[in-house]
């Protein structure tokens, strides 16, 4: 299985030996880092020397109660979630405990998978508050065009778009399909003296001649028979004109496009002679521009121009720290559009989404977290809600950790299986005499410490 984040931390309060056992016991198998207290005295002396992310307490216990126990992680504790356990079930205690900020009341006795589920419901709860806190802790209006992060690397898109913002000269954002680089530019434009003037998006991956009239408008020959449509150089005057994937430019357009970064000004199908040009230049590109240029694919005066201010926008696999938080941020967002309460996300979920890589960026996560919004109906999403292609991700993840012994056992158990126990037959498929898969499978037997006898043999 893929690495899972750091284990997290939780303290078990109870009376009672046999729970705090029990307690530990269980929730140690399912990955947890638990430690026991005896009783709220004791809980408070770990506390204060050690952070949790959960307190799991019992109500009823000699001395102060559980109720102390959570108004105390409530008043001092920002960052811990807690769960109430009882003997003695109650309304005005459940009441009481909730109104102090207990997450969840549970009921002994208890199964063991619904401890699970409460703790995992907690724990989702407390990793979502905090990814709402970072997302409200980011730079101003960023989240506001979708760019959200609190990684390093955002941390410096974030300040070269601020500096962007506050010059005029071309700018080059680089970085794979999907991490959002039209994003960057809208930001760019937006928080810059020009907001109030068009950003004018073009994607240079079209037929040439369809690209030319985009930007320069029609030619003065079809005048009488195209419309009035000012090329985008003209119409976005004063504004941002964005070029999508300028290693897509055809080179007579690089020349073009060059000779206006250089003059100044630009003729169109609409003037008699020149326009003045004011126009702020952003362009993107997925490819090796370098590359292009030392090919003689790209116009090295072109990409001098351009990269003399260069954004680089790190893909989802360099960016783990983030993955969570724009995950929430979908998850807000496409609730809101849908019209549906925002669903949590149970602890193993998160895990399994963080190390995720993601190839897909933006877009992938974006889209998973669609599909999830759409086809899971309860308030919390565990991984065999998943759509099946993570769930195959997930699984191979783990087949990459087992022996290339236990991969040979499985698929001679599977074969066996599809022929119905035909040894000669399952040694055919498998491309081995039948004496040799017999040597295998009384090897399996011996590790696995079976008799010989009683594979039931057939063929």
């Amino acid at each position: 299985m893929p690495p899972l984040q750091t284990r997290k931390r939780l303290l078990a309060v109870d009376d009672s030996a046999v729970t705090r056992e029990l307690l530990q016991r269980n929730l140690t198998s399912h990955g947890y880092e638990v430690q026991t207290a005896s009783g709220v005295a004791e809980a408070i002396r770990i506390i204060e020397s050690s952070p949790f992310d959960l307190v799991i307490t019992d109500l009823k216990m000699p001395g102060s109660s559980g109720l102390d126990l959570v108004r105390y992680v409530r008043e001092n504790l920002k960052d811990t979630e807690v769960i109430m356990i009882t003997g003695y079930p109650s309304v005005e205690g459940a009441v009481t405990a909730i109104k102090l900020g207990a997450e969840e009341y549970l009921q002994k006795p208890f199964t063991q998978g619904e401890l699970r589920n409460t703790v995992e419901r907690a724990l989702a709860k407390l990793e979502l508050r905090r990814t709402g806190q970072k997302e409200s802790s980011l730079l101003p209006g960023y989240a506001s065009f979708g760019i959200v992060g609190e990684s390093e690397p955002m941390q410096k898109v974030f300040r070269a778009i601020q500096r962007a913002a506050g010059l005029a000269t071309p700018v080059l954002v680089r970085g794979e399909t999907g991490t959002g680089k039209e994003l960057v530019a809208r930001a760019i434009h937006y928080t810059s003296p020009r907001a109030a003037a068009p950003f004018v998006p073009v994607t240079c991956n079209v037929p040439r001649h369809i690209l030319e009239r985009e930007i320069f408008g029609p030619p003065e020959s079809a005048r009488s028979s195209d419309p009035f449509r000012p090329g985008l150089l003209r119409f976005g005057q004063g504004g941002t004109l964005f070029l999508d994937e300028i290693s897509e430019l055809p080179p007579d357009l690089q020349d073009r496009i060059l000779r206006v970064l250089q003059g100044k000004e630009f003729l169109d199908g609409w003037s008699a002679g020149s326009r003045a040009f004011d126009l702020r230049f952003i362009a993107s590109t997925t490819r090796d521009l370098e590359s292009l240029v030392a090919r003689e694919r790209f116009r090295g005066e072109l990409f001098l121009m351009l990269s003399g201010n260069t954004i680089v926008l790190p893909p989802l696999r360099d960016r783990e720290s983030d993955v969570l938080l724009i995950a929430h941020h979908f998850l807000k967002r496409i609730s809101a559009e849908v019209g549906r309460p925002v669903p949590t996300f149970a602890s193993h979920a998160m895990e399994v989404i963080k190390s995720h890589p993601w190839p897909g960026n933006l877009p992938e996560l974006k889209n998973f977290v669609h599909v999830l919004i759409e086809t899971v109906e309860d308030d919390t999403i565990e991984v065999p809600d998943f759509p099946p292609w993570m769930r195959a991700w997930l699984q191979a993840g783990y087949a990459l950790k087992r022996s290339l012994a236990e991969l040979e056992t499985e698929h001679i158990r599977n074969v066996l299986a599809t022929v119905g126990g035909n040894k000669s037959v399952a040694a055919e498929i498998l491309g081995i005499d039948r004496k040799t898969l017999r040597e295998k499978l009384k090897n399996r037997r011996s590790r696995r410490g079976e008799g010989v006898k009683g594979e039931g043999e057939r063929g």
